[in-house]
């Protein structure tokens, strides 16, 4: 079982933890995380974009000149997409973007990339997150202990607005609970700085 350390919010060393093999031990699957992001970014695609192609497009069908004799080249609509407000072609058309995948797969691609992310030492566990005021600059105290300057996502236990507000006005900086954690922000953040309390119930969510 891997055994991590917990900082405070100075990164100072606070105790260890030890993290349990079938969350954060699991061997590293790349594709199935790949198909598991794909997935996740497809579901957020609206796919309501539309545009009319000449059959939709208001005007006729009426021939605008002859089809000899003018010099002018021949055309058969004022509608075609080469006319000013003619109709577009190939124009998009509301489609539904999402994909599938069975929640086996999700949650051994949300472990893989978890236990990666151990691996490569990106993983900080915190033993709180608690600030005396509600003021960014303590949270920007706290990055800067550690020495984060690239995207950082926070993973409390259970949502704090105090720790939103603060985190919000801080560029490349996210907060996200442990029940709503998924993994392509695990896999997009470079670094991840989880509460002990945030590692137990992500352990007690997926060894259930």
């Amino acid at each position: 079982m891997p055994k991590v350390k917990v900082y405070n919010m100075k990164a100072e060393e606070a105790g260890t933890l030890t993290l349990k093999d079938d969350v954060f031990g699991v061997e590293y699957n790349e594709p199935l995380i790949h198909e598991v992001i794909v997935a996740i970014l497809a579901n957020k695609r609206q796919g309501t974009k539309s545009a009319l192609t000449r059959s939709e497009v208001r005007g006729h069908a009426k021939k605008p000149w002859k089809q000899k004799g003018t010099g002018r080249a021949r055309q058969g609509s004022s509608k075609g997409p080469q006319w000013k407000g003619g109709g577009v072609v190939f124009a998009p058309k509301p489609r539904d973007f999402s994909k599938k995948v069975n929640k086996t797969a999700r949650k051994v691609a949300f472990m893989s990339a978890l236990s990666a992310k151990l691996a490569a030492k990106e993983i900080t566990i915190l033993d709180e997150i608690k600030f005396a005021e509600v003021k960014t600059k303590f949270m920007q105290e706290m990055l800067n202990a550690f020495k984060f300057n690239k995207k950082t996502l926070i993973v409390i236990d259970v949502k704090d607005e105090d720790v939103l507000r603060v985190a919000s006005n801080i560029q490349n900086v996210s907060v996200t609970t442990s029940d709503l954690l998924n993994t392509y922000e695990i896999v997009a953040n470079t670094n991840v700085v989880m509460t002990k309390q945030a590692a137990k119930s992500i352990e007690e969510a997926y060894l259930a």
